[in-house]
């Protein structure tokens, strides 16, 4: 794979786990209990833990990476040429 579509894949794959990892573990204010008072969505998340999450979503789209790269190398699955008529 080219290193620019490398980069592509990579960030494309990191976003998508960052989105599904994202509302793991959150605990809103509503089911907390707690009262924000004027203003404050009940919604919102107590403590978000985005640090852990990075991490977690920088590992896990690591794995998921390299999964696709060998794939992509080895030619596992044949993909049609694009742009080839």
């Amino acid at each position: 794979m080219d290193p620019v579509l490398s980069v592509a894949v990579y960030l494309t794959i990191w976003w998508v786990v960052f989105l599904s990892i994202l509302p793991l573990g959150v605990t809103s204010h509503a089911e907390a209990g707690l009262d924000l008072g004027d203003g404050g969505d009940p919604g919102a998340p107590v403590d978000p833990k985005l640090k852990r999450k990075f991490i977690t979503t920088t590992w896990v789209s690591a794995v998921v990476f390299a999964i696709v790269w060998v794939v992509v190398y080895f030619h596992l699955i044949q993909l049609p040429a694009l742009g080839s008529r």
